[in-house]
């Protein structure tokens, strides 16, 4: 009888270990990391306008063509990639670990017979949220110092404060947790885990309306334009919904002032609001909004069709094999 107990144990965790180990996880998050870096790489320079109007108090608020002629003509047309590397390096492991802990979460909880509906979309998107961000948040910290190296601020405690030069990935880590204490690689990981809602209500909306679209029409295979406007329509539902705290995250990765790196979510937004009103919550997100749901349209989009594709060269070399 013991020897059965134990026997079912292993069974179970076999299961269990089948379930995440997989070989159609690793596939969405391939495809996923893949999907995120071509896009990032079509509309980076909307990013670099998005951080600047975040950090920079005294920037104008400007349409994000005009910010980025701006920051062209004053430092340089290459500035508008600075620091594109680690963003692409930071963005691919991020996703692979969002979509392998996303679709792990999925077929541990769900498997194959399991019925997805909105609550599980969220709460599945929220603790892949949640986990990527403990893992990944020294990556966007140092990510967010190397874009900004160089830059010319107009905000006088920006101008005025001398940070270190980094020579990459490495070198940032090593310096930032040097100089700073090692703590100061997870600045910003409050607000990040708060705003692993982001991407849970990203992927709620974008996994209802998909399979809207199939039931509709009857198939799992959607046009990539479809998985475009798709893709658009939920990450413009969760950059509205959450705008404010991502200005909050950026500020603290910064890292230019050290009260602010200390400062907790309701004081800096009580600071953003004292400072420059209400609308210091929603400064540059026109040109996050432009940039996240056009980058996020076309990494769906990319994701779905890489995924799509591998799965059926997959599928035909194992038919070949078993022919």
């Amino acid at each position: 009888m013991h020897s059965k107990v134990d026997t079912g144990t292993d069974g179970m965790g076999t299961s269990l270990l089948r379930h995440v180990f997989s070989y159609g996880n690793l596939v969405h998050a391939v495809s996923g990391a893949a999907g995120s870096v071509v896009a990032m790489v079509v509309f980076y320079p909307l990013d670099t306008a998005r951080t600047r109007l975040q950090i920079d108090d005294q920037r104008k608020a400007k349409h994000s063509p005009v910010v980025m002629a701006d920051i062209a003509r004053e430092e340089g047309i290459l500035s508008l990639y600075r620091g594109l590397m680690p963003v692409l390096t930071s963005l691919c492991c991020s996703n692979f670990v969002y979509f392998y802990t996303y679709n792990g979460l999925k077929a541990i909880f769900l498997g194959h017979t399991g019925k997805p509906d909105a609550l599980k979309d969220l709460t599945f998107a929220f603790m892949a949220g949640v986990i990527n961000v403990l893992v990944t948040t020294p990556l966007w910290v140092v990510n967010t110092r190397l874009k900004l190296q160089g830059a010319k601020f107009q905000t006088e405690k920006y101008r005025e404060k001398k940070m270190p030069m980094y020579n990459g990935i490495q070198d940032a880590l090593i310096k930032i947790a040097r100089m700073e204490g090692v703590s100061a690689l997870w600045n910003g990981t409050l607000p990040s885990i708060v705003l692993a809602s982001n991407p849970s209500i990203q992927f709620m909306v974008y996994e209802m309306v998909k399979r809207y679209f199939q039931k509709l029409w009857s198939t799992k295979d959607l046009s990539g334009v479809l998985y475009f406007v798709i893709g658009a329509i939920a990450k413009a539902t969760a950059t509205i919904i959450t705008y404010p705290l991502q200005v909050v995250q950026s500020r603290l990765r910064a890292g230019y002032n050290k009260e602010e790196r200390s400062a907790s979510i309701p004081s800096c937004l009580k600071e953003l609001i004292r400072q420059q009103g209400a609308k210091g919550l929603y400064k540059g997100m026109e040109a996050k909004l432009l940039q996240t749901v056009l980058t996020a349209a076309l990494m769906f989009m990319a994701y779905e069709k890489i995924a799509a594709t591998i799965f059926s060269i997959m599928g035909h070399r194992k038919t070949q094999m078993s022919q």
